[in-house]
Order: C-alpha cells, then structure tokens, then sequence
C-alpha cells in the first residue's frame, strides 16, 4: 500500500465478508478491509465504492478513499462514537439524520439500481429450510418491483454505520447505489425498531413537515426491507433463533 510501509496493523472485529485492519504510522490512522472472496452484485466493487464515497466525503458525509483495488480498501480512519438503536430512536437525532440523509440522495446517482430481488435470490439459495417464508419474501420483493423514483442511496443505513463525529458521517457503502430514497429511511425505522411516532416524525423531519402525503410509499419500503432482512437472517448461520422468529413475524405485520 502506498505510503503505508512499516505501518502498525491491528485486527479490528465486526468485518462480515472481509478481514478489517486498523493501520497506523507517523501518527496518522486507516482502515484497511481485505475481501474474503471476489465482490459480487448487489455490493460494488471496490472501484465503484470509492468513487461513492470520495462524493461523499467531499461533502463531509464520509472518511476519504486513500486506496481501492480488487480485493482491498484503504480508508482514513474516523474518528468519533458508533451509533446504537438508542441513538437512532431520539428524536433529535433522527432530525440530524433526515438533513443527512437529504444530502447523500442529492449526491450524483451512478446508473446502477438497486438489485433487491437479485439480493433476495442470493441469500435465498444460502437458505436450507423455510421454504415458505422465503417463497413469501421473494413475492413480496416482485410485486414491489423497480424503484419508481431513484436516487444515490446508502443502502445499508443500520446503526452501526452511523458516527457523530461530532457531525455525522455515514460507514461502509459497500452498497450505495441508485434506489428510492425512502428505502433508507425503511432501513433506520425497520432495523432498530422504530414504533410508528418515531417513523412518522423521521418522515416528516426528511420532508420538512410534509411527511404524512409520502407514509404508503414508506410503508411499502419497510415491507420490502422486511423481506430482504428475514431473508439476510436466514442465510446466516450466527442468526439466533429468537432473532429469525422475531423478524418472521414482522413479514406478516402490517406497518400502519
């Protein structure tokens, strides 16, 4: 790596598809990630992403891109405290998050759309059992079909890719690419559990009060994100059975 002969190297955890290492020389940090295996649709390439997340460090929304190759990502290292589920659950934070969130879909799109079903379909075929469920999260992923607006999106807002730094940076756009942009707001409110008052006031903060006129279109993300986080459980075999169960009776939930 350029510039980082002779670097300290020390094995950072969370990494699901990659080795993470944190590097440090002369005083200065990154973060090396090291693939497992050959990235395939619905990830970037290590290419692409860096050319996403350069536009959005330029901007402030993320660390910058010091290396991408096949196989290998070289970021700086950000400083700063890693969101939970109770940091995206305070209202003020969600606000902070609607006026981020605003900026990443007015960064250029990329021309290439979110492959949800082709998502589905890979984790899918990681699955032995559940045949119905699965059957039932692919349909549901089918009749919601193609974005009908797009816009560039993060794709995997979880909490965990969320810093304040003090202001806020967003982590790991190893999915970013062309989507409806409610899809992210689906992702917070779905993944860390927000109840109905929350999700509403998230969608009015990102529409600047006009949020209750866009509620169906966020409610058919959310079933979609259901789908794609029951099936995601499923192929993974560390997924604890209360987990799975919890989010298969989310399939069948209706959001209000």
């Amino acid at each position: 790596l350029p510039g980082w002969a002779g670097a300290t190297c020390e094995l950072l955890h969370g990494g699901l598809s990659n080795q993470t290492w944190l590097l440090e020389k002369d005083g200065r940090r990154a973060v090396l990630k090291i693939d497992d295996e050959p990235r395939e649709p619905p990830l970037n390439t290590r290419e692409h992403e860096a050319i996403i997340q350069t536009a959005a460090a330029d901007v402030g929304l993320a660390s910058g891109v010091l290396f991408a190759a096949d196989g290998l990502y070289l970021t700086d290292y950000a400083e700063g405290d890693v969101w939970s589920a109770a940091s995206v659950a305070d209202d003020n934070n969600l606000e902070l998050l609607a006026d981020v969130l605003r900026r990443v879909h007015t960064l250029p799109c990329t021309g290439r759309e979110f492959g949800a079903l082709l998502a589905a379909e890979r984790y899918a075929d990681a699955i032995d059992a559940d045949d119905a469920l699965v059957a039932l999260c692919i349909s549901l992923i089918e009749a919601i079909g193609s974005p009908r607006r797009r816009r560039l999106c993060h794709n995997d807002l979880v909490a965990e890719n969320i810093l304040a730094a003090p202001a806020i940076r967003l982590l790991d756009w190893e999915y970013a690419c062309d989507n409806d942009p409610l899809f992210d707001l689906a992702t917070v409110v779905e993944h860390d559990g927000l109840d109905e008052r929350q999700a509403a006031h998230f969608l009015d903060a990102y529409f600047d009060g006009d949020g209750e006129r866009h509620l169906g279109a966020l409610r058919e993300q959310r079933r979609l994100y259901r789908a794609l986080l029951w099936l995601w459980l499923a192929a993974r075999p560390e997924t604890t059975e209360q987990d799975l169960q919890h989010a298969a009776g989310r399939l069948t939930t209706s959001c209000s």
